[in-house]
């Protein structure tokens, strides 16, 4: 039964027909008998419904071989109908899928069917609305679903169609329209085109080069602005199509999407074809090489790092680099897109990283930057500038930041992590930073900043990695060659806020050295400009907009970014005059914006993502609409600068503004002389006219670097006549014009001037001529807005500014107080409400500062202040018991100046003070500050009884007493930073005492007035500050004591009167107070001594005491006080003599005469060979500070001089008198200068020259030699003991060597660091406490063969630029060999005559009718003796109101001692100090004064100073003190004959 049912299955199966097609109509016809195109199209419709019906396996091949021998007649696959041709190439593509594998068709029908295929349906499908295109979709998946398209690889020569398949997909996916409703429609025949192509790719044993470049194309249309490469054939003639521009923003293009997917589908074979395409494209460029340039003449631009052979080897053409930089491009898409194909080229590029041209090795160097970063042909995003601008400003937790939508295109994306990946070719690349040529090592410095910056690409950095990337980011901003270091700086200019604090910021921040943070700082003190100008704008953009953070007082970003305005304005010391105007920019650009805070565009930068913004306001979007002021704002970014400065950067600061006063004068000069210009058409007074406007156009020119175009601009400015933009200026330099006013007359004038410099009478320079000049002569910070939100951060301490905001109001004050005019009734007001009384002391806090501010308006506008007698009580009130003392002072100074019953006042109060005064007592120091200020301001209302009184309060109740004796030694000797009550007391005691000489009337009886005072000053500074017989002084007041009295000696002596009565004994003692064993002794004293040299108000004689620092073991004060040193001197070389003479200035040079005098009475003082060796140094540090190649003559022959002398500071010798002591002290001297100068010059490779005239020594140090015979035999004899000259020659060798080596040291370094071990080079010696500051006296039993031992070392001054130093010196002496005779006349003026030496040269501003001007602009003449009873008191109220300040920075100098320590860059420190100490008088008003005043700055040309410490040949100077003079038995007889006066 089974076997039936079976047979009877396969009967049945038997008697069924195969199935086949059953369509057998007819589809081709013959000639001139066509069918209709509507019979045909039904009949191809019908067919091709019933061929998609049938599956593949079941149906019988041969029913199909009449259908298919008809679908391949070319009137079908020819015909002109659309229609016709579309259904045919349905049935043909049905036909190659049901007769798979075998196609029933030659090859040459099967080249036939792929060419109406490849060039009619495959392009229709870029138009979707295309009535046939169902059946166009369903040839193109038929192709790819059965992969009927791999019967074109075997088709004979195939290539055309292979190439046409790929370009013309392309074109259908690059061309078709994205409306919305052909999207489903065009992501499938993307995807079947995509399959179609990869299975063409996969079985086709090679690609033809034209299709490998029509994928290449693909990924460059990331890019708009490159071209398809040149085997593309393309619609657009080889460039992208401009509608992918609509898809630059939004989404990766859809042929870009199906070449990558080409690629990842096919990655072994794409990488062979790949290589192949980079390879060819590098041969190419290599075999169109330029031919070699042979001439000298026309070598190209390099870094000079470069051998001979890379220099004048030929580099491909311009057309072949063109390629290389297209191929390369390439490659970085590639490695974004597909990695994998990349996998033969990378050591292809890893090679060219070796290769001898260097084109290639920066464009691979470039390549693999970019690789490693993700970043494709497209490039990087666009920058997110740091605006400093911006309000808010930016904040570290900003969340915004995190959501900013980035390019698809640019969007730095990297598949996979490079370094992993391919380690060897990273590796390589990172040695691409020692590359020879400084372009390969600023590409690579861009690269690694880039990979810094997207964290490779966003497959992120090891930790290890990171740093060790950073670190080399750090020393690219040290590269020798300025374009790497360019790059490097511009390189972190490019990280976000974010970035910078948290990676590069992980090391360090700017002040912490070796970070990259503070390497980038060093920058802004670079050799060259361009980095100087980078480095500068980067800094300031990062602060600015770290702004927001540290308003909020972030620790982390304080300390990172908190010194950055220190650090730039520093560079003023530099007194470049690119530099200049460099800071002004910036200052007014970056730090302190004029346009901050953008208060219109606030609504708008909140509301967008984009913007910066604080935690505050991105936190809450209630606070858009709420009312801000822009002043206040502006006011707390001045004072968190202000706040972040050390106290450097301060003096510039307060010097930038203080500048303001006297350039806006001649500003108004420059502009009123202009206005009698009258653009070049004057009626009369023409010449005089053109004169006064060209010495102001001087004037100008020379603060800015180009001086000839300046001058030019200048004019061509005065030519344009334009009395609106003079306008403009008046309101930028009105103390009346708000800010607003400021803003806005800049924002019109700098818009005026580009107006005018369009035109052809104008230059187009001069808007960049004009605008540091407005920024300079412009009330910006000062301004009178800013006073209200000044005062209210004072009041409430807001965010800790109340500090700052004192002391900028401080300073407001004293330099411009006409801003105050608006405001002086509310400070006057506060004080009335904060006024003590002797049951309530005064809120602690600002009282101080705005008494002072109150003080300075007053004493130039009195009639502002209030006159009501509520106001004055409280003065009064303020005078008796205000505390601190200070307070006292400025009431006096107020109620002195602004009312009217000055004299009852002064009585009034000076009995209060008197009356039950009991040293302890209650407001006893207010008392003693009160009475000295009256003694100062009100001697005619002291009657003799009341100061008779005064005098008893200050000598025998507090001066002379000591209520606390020491149980210390009574040679202990120390500073505090802080000081008690008695020794405060002392202090205003000593100034009662000397006010009262300062204002004495009667010059007739002055000199017995004052001989007791300055007995008193003469014991406190010879004695350490004793004045107590037992002794028992605590020894912080004798530190203190001494420090003032060396001070008030400085005061009296810028009278020519009180300095006639300073000895020259008395002198040389207060000498020795700049070798004070304390450092805040001798930086206080000066301090104070250089600012009264800079003010010209002491006699020459004073600068000898700066060269005592030989010896000093404070590498910041010796530093400092080189640097003044060489300033000054450098002024003096540039400026003219006073009178008619055009000889050079010479006070610095005749002073060696003086210092030699000192030298020989100084304590240390020996005839040994060891100690005179020793006392050579101050002599080396003389001639390093000092001497040129101009002037070593003239101090050779002052040193020659002195031994022609003799001493007359003792006791003046009879003519006939023996030499004495000093005497010999002197010859010995004068040999030791003698042989160290002639030392100094044979190093230098000088020449000393004879000089026919003999210099004038000073007749109150010197006396001439009367006898011939003994002049004769001095003359002869040699005075130096054996050994001496050869220690001096070592001594001064390894001086220089040391200075080289310091020199070399700081090469790259715009500031050294500071020295460390011995300060002169000598052999360290053992000190118990405290630092040696001058050679100590040595025992004598001291054996001489001890100094002979040892070699002595010397100490590491900086090299100076201007002069190069042999490698070593020659040991053969040369006397006379190089002693040549010029014609020249120096003569030194005698005591009498040193101020007149050193009086500058005025600017005069001469015009008719324009005296009062003239007298503002020109300063006073220094030399000039002061009528006591014309002495102004607002000037003397000043001095003492400094000399406050400067005792409180001599408290602080310990606590900063260790921060003092690094050594600045030595370019003009003296300058800023001038400027900001010596501003109270308008002749110092400015930095950086005109071109016909001496510069205070130091000369461009830097040179170096010591660096390490002086060390003693015994115990230190501590241990074994020199005992003070024996004090005088009648020092209480003198005070008591005071008391008596």
């Amino acid at each position: 039964m089974p076997s039936r049912s079976a047979a009877a299955v396969t009967e049945m199966e038997e008697a069924q027909p195969t199935p086949g097609l059953q369509f057998n109509e007819a589809l081709s016809w013959r000639a001139g008998k066509a069918i209709a195109v509507a019979d045909l199209l039904k009949r191809l419709n019908a067919l091709s419904k019933e061929m998609q019906s049938l599956e593949q396996e079941e149906n019988e091949r041969d029913s199909f071989t009449r259908v298919a021998k008809e679908l391949v007649n070319p009137n079908l696959l020819a015909h002109k109908d659309k229609g016709v041709k579309a259904l045919t190439a349905a049935c043909l593509v049905d036909i190659l899928r049901l007769c798979a594998p075998d196609a029933p068709y030659t090859g040459q029908q099967l080249r036939d069917i792929f060419n109406m295929i490849i060039g009619q349906i495959i392009p229709a499908l870029a138009d979707p609305s295309n009535a046939y295109n169902n059946q166009h979709i369903y040839v193109l998946s038929s192709l790819a679903q059965v992969k009927s398209i791999v019967l074109l690889a075997d088709i004979p020569s195939a290539d055309t169609l292979i190439k046409n398949v790929f370009q013309h997909c392309f074109d259908v996916v690059s061309a078709s329209p994205r409306s919305l409703p052909a999207e489903e429609v065009q992501k499938n025949v993307e995807a079947n085109m995509t399959a179609l192509l990869v299975c063409l790719v996969d079985e086709s044993q090679t690609l033809p080069p034209e299709v490998v470049d029509i994928i290449v194309a693909q990924f460059l249309r990331t890019d708009p602005k490159a071209a398809i490469g040149s085997g593309s054939k393309n619609k657009k003639n080889g460039v992208v199509d401009e509608k992918q521009s609509t898809l630059f923003l939004r989404q990766l293009p859809s042929a870009y999407n199906m070449a990558r997917y080409i690629c990842n589908a096919c990655p072994e074979k794409m990488a062979r074809y790949f290589s192949q395409y980079f390879n060819d494209v590098v041969v190419d460029a290599s075999n169109s090489s330029a031919p070699k340039n042979t001439s000298k003449n026309k070598k190209r631009h390099s870094d000079g790092l470069e051998d001979s052979d890379d220099e004048n080897s030929g580099g491909p053409t311009e057309q072949a680099l063109g390629d290389l930089r297209k191929v390369h491009g390439l490659l970085r898409e590639l490695w974004r897109a597909c990695p994998g194909v990349l996998q033969n080229v990378i050591p292809q590029l890893e090679a060219e990283l070796a290769a001898e041209n260097i084109q290639l090795r920066l464009l691979a160097t470039e390549t693999l930057g970019d690789i490693i970063s993700g970043i494709g042909a497209a490039g990087l995003p666009a920058a997110s500038t740091m605006d400093p601008a911006a309000y808010p400003s930016n904040a570290l937790m900003n969340p915004s930041e995190n959501t900013v939508s980035l390019n698809l295109l640019t969007k730095p994306s990297s598949p996979q992590p490079f370094p992993s990946a391919h380690p060897q070719a990273y590796a390589n690349y990172l040695g691409r930073r020692h590359d020879r040529t400084a372009l390969i090592r600023a590409a690579w410095t861009t690269g690694v900043g880039r990979i810094l910056s997207t964290s490779a690409g966003g497959a992120g950095l090891s930790q290890q990695e990171e740093d060790r990337l950073i670190s080399d980011l750090n020393g690219m901003l040290g590269d020798a060659d300025e374009k790497v270091r360019v790059a490097a700086v511009k390189v972190v200019a490019n990280f976000t806020f974010r970035d910078i604090v948290g990676k590069l910021g992980r090391l360090g921040g700017v002040s912490d050295s070796g970070s990259l943070l503070a390497t980038l700082a060093d920058r802004v003190r670079d050799r060259k400009h361009l980095v100087r100008e980078e480095a500068m704008a980067v800094l300031a953009r990062i602060w600015g907009v770290a702004v927001g953070e540290l308003s909020e007082q972030n620790e982390q970003i304080v300390a990172l970014l908190g010194g950055i305005p220190s650090k730039i304005l520093d560079t003023y010391y530099t007194n470049d005059i690119e530099i200049m105007v460099l800071l002004d920019r910036v200052f007014y650009e970056y730090l302190l914006p004029l346009s901050y805070p953008p208060v219109k565009a606030r609504s708008s930068k909140l509301t967008n993502g984009n913007s910066q913004g604080t935690k505050e306001s991105q936190g809450s979007t209630d606070k858009v609409g709420e009312a801000i002021d822009p002043d206040k704002i502006r006011t707390e970014r001045i004072l968190l600068l202000v706040k972040a400065l050390d106290e450097r950067a301060k003096k510039v600061f307060y010097a930038i503004q203080s500048r303001q006063l006297m350039l806006s004068k001649y500003m108004g000069a420059y502009l009123a002389r202009c206005e009698d210009y009258n653009g070049g058409v004057m009626d009369e007074n023409e010449s005089s006219i053109k004169e006064n406007l060209a010495r102001l156009i001087k004037t100008f020119a020379g603060m800015l670097p180009n001086p000839p175009q300046a001058t030019s601009d200048l004019w061509k400015f005065a030519k344009l006549h334009d009395r609106r933009s003079y306008q403009l200026i008046r309101f930028c330099m009105a103390p009346e014009s708000d800010y607003r006013t400021v803003y806005n007359a800049i924002k019109e004038f700098t818009k005026r001037v580009v107006d005018a410099s369009s035109s052809s009478t104008a230059s187009n320079n001069l808007l960049d001529t004009l605008t540091p000049l407005l920024y300079r002569v412009s009330l910006i910070v000062y301004n009178k807005s800013h006073v209200p939100a000044i005062m209210e951060y004072s009041r409430t301490d807001d965010k800790s500014l109340a500090a700052t905001a004192h002391e900028v109001l401080r300073e407001i004050s004293s330099r411009t107080p006409e801003v105050l005019k608006a405001h002086v009734q509310e400070i006057c007001k506060t004080l009335q409400d904060e006024a003590p009384s002797a049951n309530k002391p005064n809120a602690a806090g600002g009282a101080v500062d705005n008494l002072k501010a109150c003080a300075s308006f007053a004493s130039k506008y009195p009639k502002e202040i209030p006159k009501d007698r509520k106001f004055v009580q409280a003065m009064s009130n303020f005078a008796v018991y205000g505390s601190p003392p200070e307070a006292a002072k400025y009431a006096v100074s107020v109620i002195w100046a602004a009312t009217e019953r000055k004299e009852s006042l002064a009585r009034d109060l000076a009995q209060k003070c008197i009356k039950g005064f009991t040293f302890g007592g209650e407001g006893y120091l207010s008392r003693l500050a009160t009475l000295s200020q009256l003694m100062l301001l009100a001697p005619a209302e002291m009657d003799e009884q009341s100061t008779d009184e005064i005098l008893d309060i200050a000598i025998a109740q507090t001066l002379l007493q000591v209520r606390e004796p020491s149980k210390e030694p009574a040679d202990e000797y120390a500073w505090s930073s802080t000081v008690d009550g008695e020794g405060q007391a002392k202090c205003w005691a000593l100034k009662i005492l000397v006010n009262r000489i300062r204002s004495h009337p009667d010059a007739e009886t002055f000199a017995h007035v004052a001989a007791p005072v300055y007995n008193v000053l003469s014991s406190l500074v010879s004695q350490h500050g004793e004045l107590s017989k037992a002794g028992n002084t605590p020894p912080t007041h004798k530190s203190r004591l001494r420090l003032l009295a060396a001070r008030l000696y400085l005061k009296l002596c810028t009278q020519k009167a009180h300095d006639a009565l300073l000895t020259p004994s008395a002198f040389n003692a207060l000498t020795t107070v700049a070798q004070d064993p304390e450092e805040a002794v001798r930086s206080g004293f000066l301090q104070r001594l250089k600012k009264y040299l800079n003010q010209q108000k002491l006699p020459q004689r004073f600068y000898t005491i700066p060269f005592l620092l030989a010896f000093e073991p404070s590498d910041a004060l010796r530093l400092d006080t080189t640097t003044w040193i060489r300033s000054r001197a450098t002024a003096f070389a540039n400026a003219k003599s006073t009178g008619s003479s055009t000889k050079p200035n010479i006070v610095m040079e005749s002073v060696f005469a003086r210092l030699l005098s000192v030298l020989s009475h100084h304590p240390d003082y020996a005839s040994e060979a060891e100690d005179l060796i020793d006392f050579s140094r101050y002599i080396i540090f003389y001639l390093q500070n000092v001497a040129t190649a101009d002037n070593v003559s003239l101090i050779y022959h002052i040193a020659q001089r002195v031994k022609q002398c003799r001493d007359a500071v003792t006791a003046p010798p009879t003519p006939d008198a023996p030499p004495t002591e000093a005497d010999d002290r002197l010859y010995h001297l004068s040999d030791l200068a003698q042989v160290t100068i002639r030392k100094y010059e044979e190093t230098h490779n000088w020449t000393i020259q004879t000089l026919p005239a003999k210099v004038r020594l000073p007749s109150s140090i010197f006396s001439e030699i009367k006898s011939h015979a003994e002049a004769q035999h001095i003359a002869e004899h040699h005075y130096l003991p054996d050994g001496v000259e050869a220690g001096v020659e070592d001594v001064l060798k390894a001086t220089l060597r040391a200075s080289r080596a310091a020199h070399h040291g700081k090469k790259r370094k715009a500031e050294g660091g500071g020295g460390s071990g011995d300060a002169n080079g000598r052999d360290a010696k053992k000190a118990k406490a405290g630092l040696p500051i001058r050679k100590p006296a040595r025992p004598k039993e001291k054996k001489a063969a001890a100094a002979a031992s040892k070699a002595p070392k010397t100490p590491k001054p900086k090299k100076r630029n201007e002069s190069k130093e042999p490698g070593s010196g020659s040991a053969e002496r040369r006397r006379s060999g190089r002693v040549k005779e010029v014609e020249k006349s120096y003569v030194e003026r005698d005591s009498d005559e040193d101020d007149e030496e050193m009086e500058m040269m005025d600017v005069a501003i001469n015009s008719d009718g324009a005296d009062e001007e003239d007298e503002e602009m020109s300063g006073s003449e220094p030399g000039s003796t002061h009528d006591v009873n014309k002495e102004a008191r607002t000037e003397e109220e000043k001095e003492d109101e400094e000399e406050e300040e400067e005792m409180e920075e001599a408290d602080e100098f310990a606590h900063e001692e260790a921060e003092e320590q690094q050594e600045e860059a030595p370019e003009a420190e003296a300058e800023a100090e001038a400027v900001d100490e010596g501003n109270e008088e308008e002749k110092e008003s400015t930095p950086k004064p005109p071109p016909t005043t001496p510069n205070y700055s130091a000369s461009s040309a830097s040179r170096g100073s010591s660096k390490k410490k002086k060390s003693t040949t015994t115990s230190s100077h501590s241990k074994t003190k020199p005992s003070p003079p024996p004090r005088t038995k009648t020092t209480r007889a003198t005070r008591s004959r005071a008391i008596a006066v």
